[in-house]
Order: structure tokens, then C-alpha cells, then sequence
């Protein structure tokens, strides 16, 4: 059963676009990713952003959202999934991972499931277990997140939290 999920931003949380204004960075997350990301943590699950960039604006939306872990300016994201999973006490195989890019490679290798948005980089496609049907910021990481619930037996649990 899966009990962590692991997040990369550009790509997957968002369609990969960067947006600068005089005064930030702009970037555009999907509203049905982050219900399917906070009713995952009302099941009591975990979730970790990992993304090779720093912005205010990710910053943000995790905090919006309770994720638990937001790590920022990560290039070793792998060893990062590692010592996560270590302190939730759960192993690899309990980790399911969503990227779209080759400095995604490795963590994916980590995952006991891994996911890759529709748009990803074919060299990414080639090794992971789920090629979505979904872009990155297009819903991507909601149908990731109900593959999973569906994988697990969680669908009655997962909706009865908004009944």
C-alpha cells in the first residue's frame, strides 16, 4: 500500500511554463490536483514536493495545500526520497513518485510505483510502471493520485471524505 507520494513541480504540478513579472515568478497549479492532494492527506497519507527550483509561488500552494514536506533547490532528489521514507518509517515500495524530466530519473528508479505526466520526456516514459493519460498541470497528478487510491482499495474512503 502506498503511504507517500512524491511530487516534482515543473511538469507535473504545473505544465512546466515560468512565468517571470518584475516582481516574481508566475506559475499556474490545477485546482483538481490540489483536492486530489489534500483529500490524500485527510486519508492520513504523506506527500513530499521535491523540485529542482526555488519560487515563492510553490512555496505557497504547499502550505495551501498542508503538504508535509516541501524541499526546494534539490538537485540529489533521490537521496532526499530516501531519508523521507526513513523518517516516515515507510520503504520504498510504499512510495509512489511523479516526474517528467531526466533529473527525475533517479528518484524514479526509487519508487515502488512511478508516474510520468503524458507529456513527459520519452526517456522518462521509458521507465516508469504508469505513462498518464493527463499533462503535467493539466490534472496529471490527480489521476496519479486516483490510480492509487483505485491500486489500494481506498476509492469509498477517498470519496466519503466529502460526503
Amino acid at each position: 500500500m502506498i503511504e507517500l507520494i512524491v511530487l516534482d513541480v515543473d511538469g507535473c504540478l504545473t505544465d512546466g511554463s515560468i512565468i517571470y513579472s518584475s516582481d516574481d515568478e508566475i506559475k499556474s497549479f490545477n485546482v483538481k490536483d490540489g483536492l486530489a492532494i489534500v483529500t490524500w492527506i485527510k486519508l492520513g497519507k504523506k506527500v513530499a514536493i521535491i523540485t529542482g527550483r526555488k519560487s515563492r509561488v510553490v512555496e505557497q500552494r504547499a502550505n495551501e495545500l498542508g503538504v508535509q514536506y516541501l524541499f526546494q533547490g534539490i538537485k540529489d532528489k533521490h537521496e532526499l526520497v530516501k531519508d523521507i521514507a526513513q523518517k516516515e518509517r515507510v520503504s520504498l515500495k510504499q512510495v509512489a513518485i511523479i516526474g517528467d524530466d531526466l533529473n527525475d530519473y533517479k528518484m524514479l528508479d526509487l519508487a515502488g510505483l512511478s508516474f510520468a505526466p503524458a507529456d513527459a520526456t520519452v526517456l522518462i516514459h521509458d521507465v516508469v510502471d504508469v505513462i498518464l493519460n493527463k499533462h503535467g498541470g493539466k490534472g496529471a497528478v490527480r489521476e496519479m493520485i486516483e490510480y492509487v487510491v483505485k491500486k489500494d482499495n481506498l476509492e469509498k474512503e477517498f470519496i466519503s471524505l466529502w460526503k
